[in-house]
């Protein structure tokens, strides 16, 4: 059993230091006292005779071999023991010695017991009932009272601790699901046998190597206070799950912290300007150093989800003509092949995409139409579907923001009705939102562009000037944003409202949080 005691880490420096002490009272004191037993300096008291290096390895390892667990951070502590098989002292066993276990194992505990329930986490996840009941019998020293046989329990304890450390810490860190793969393997596209890409976020993966590295260091305990969530909105969401007693809303709040966790781009405060889309609130916030602008949006139906993602608003465009989506002319547009009414009515016009010919509706087919090889477009201005503004961002998705010809929307509750791009309420406030610094003239140009009254001297002099010319007057076809602004399209059904800063719940409205409970239900609340 000497193998418990060669190479003791820092973190038992308490234990030798107890041990030492003992010896040298004794040495001073040699006529008084004898010298100390194992008994004496182990904290496992007389039951430290019972330990066997052999069943305690044996223990250990058939613990190992039965673990079956298919969650990532347990994966990587059951390849950490495995790794190292033999109790050697230094790596294994990692909380506890023939002195005794580690007052760290108690500090643990402490931790899992006051924070999980601030995270809406089942205590039962992180093995809190086993861990509190093997180290009661340990501090007890209540092997023989009870019945438990050290050599059990032991081995038992430390690969409890240890997946309890790794998955707490690394889940903390990262998160307890992984984002991406299950976003994005979730629902098909219409039409196809490949999955619907609804989340282009980049995420940083959990790193449990770096978790299990500072389980066995000696600053182990500081790694893992440093592991509990430290931004804004993760401290305003568990001050809200502090005092929420409803299930519902413990849940709720568990899972739109999970989406802290997540290691990518998100709004930030040092951001000089963003807009973000909250999309079950279906509202756009358009946030400035001095200014926070508010309005309603319609996003994309349940079968068309709007895609979360990041990006960058680099321009504006003023009556820009709708280029239809090749899916959207298969799916409502081909089977009015040879309307030529229908394509009027809309403004519509076909487009041969290989010569640039404009062709007549009543003579292009359906099948003609389908085959991708025609383009269908519609005529910039007054009852174009995207409306008089849109405001245009890099994605992998076709989406951008844009005015809408169907105002009666923004009217609806539920305003999950377009094919994916986000339909915003006041689109020319937001053109001024993004364009700051553009002088009158010019804010007054895309309002004239537009059909809206001017507000400068020099604009209504245009307009008394040219009131005999046909409308509408294109005096700007697009503007630069410069620099860019950065655009969120973000999923929270709990989230601060930016201007008052209180907690607002909103309708899960593509199922995502019961998607994300189903995934977490190995950690959350039961």
């Amino acid at each position: 059993m000497q193998s418990l005691y060669h190479h003791l880490p820092c973190r038992f420096l308490p234990f030798c230091c107890l041990a030492i002490a003992l010896i040298c009272l004794c040495a001073c004191n040699s006529s008084i006292l004898s010298a100390p037993t194992e008994a004496d300096l182990s904290d496992f008291g007389e039951a430290v005779y019972a330990l066997d290096t052999c069943q305690l390895e044996r223990e250990l390892a058939q613990i190992v071999e039965s673990d079956t667990s298919n969650y990532l951070s347990d994966q990587a502590v059951r390849q950490y023991y495995a790794r190292h098989p033999q109790l050697s002292g230094e790596t294994i066993p990692v909380w506890f010695t023939r002195l005794g276990v580690s007052r760290d194992a108690d500090s643990l505990l402490a931790v899992l017991r006051r924070q999980l329930p601030r995270h809406g986490l089942d205590t039962v996840a992180f093995f809190v009932p086993q861990i509190a009941t093997d180290l009661q019998v340990v501090r007890q020293c209540a092997f023989d009272s009870l019945g438990v046989d050290i050599n059990q329990l032991l081995p038992r304890l430390d690969y409890h601790l240890s997946k309890a450390y790794v998955r707490y810490t690394a889940g903390q860190r990262f998160g307890f699901m992984r984002p991406v793969h299950i976003f994005n393997h979730l629902e098909m596209k219409n039409g196809s046998s490949n999955y619907a890409r609804l989340f282009d976020f980049d995420v940083e993966a959990p790193d449990y190597t770096t978790s299990i590295t500072q389980m066995v260091a000696d600053e182990r305990l500081d790694y893992l206070a440093a592991s509990q969530p430290g931004d804004e909105m993760s401290r305003i969401l568990q001050a809200c799950m502090d005092t929420a007693t409803d299930a519902t809303v413990r849940r709720t709040l568990a899972v739109n912290m999970e989406r802290c966790r997540w290691r990518m781009k998100r709004p930030s405060a040092d951001e000089l300007q963003r807009v973000v889309v909250n999309l079950p609130s279906q509202q756009l916030w358009a946030i400035g150093p001095d200014s926070i602008l508010n309005m309603r949006v319609c996003c994309g139906a349940t079968i068309t989800k709007t895609p979360l993602l990041s990006s960058a608003i680099n321009v504006v465009h003023i009556n820009p003509d709708w280029i239809i989506p090749t899916s959207i002319v298969r799916n409502e547009i081909a089977h009015h092949a040879g309307d030529s009414s229908y394509f009027a009515r809309r403004r519509y016009y076909i487009v041969n995409r290989s010569t640039g010919d404009t062709l007549r509706a009543s003579r292009v087919t359906s099948e003609q139409l389908m085959s991708g090889r025609l383009r269908v477009g519609q005529h910039g201005g007054a009852g174009n579907s995207l409306g008089r503004l849109v405001f245009r961002f890099p994605n992998d998705f076709a989406v951008y923001l844009h005015d809408t010809s169907n105002r009666s929307a923004f009217k609806r509750e539920r305003r999950t009705l377009s094919h994916g791009c986000i339909r915003v309420e006041h689109p020319l406030d937001l053109a001024l939102f993004l364009l700051p610094d553009i002088d009158e003239w010019t804010a007054d140009r895309i309002r004239i562009s537009i059909d809206r009254k001017p507000l400068s001297e020099e604009g209504r002099r245009y307009l008394r000037e040219h009131a005999s010319e046909p409308r509408p007057w294109q005096l700007i076809g697009y503007h630069n944003v410069v620099p860019h602004v950065p655009v969120y399209l973000i999923y929270y059904t709990a989230w601060p409202n930016p201007k008052s800063g209180e907690v607002e719940y909103w309708p899960d409205i593509y199922g995502y949080d019961k998607v994300m409970a189903r995934e977490m239900q190995y950690v959350l609340e039961r």
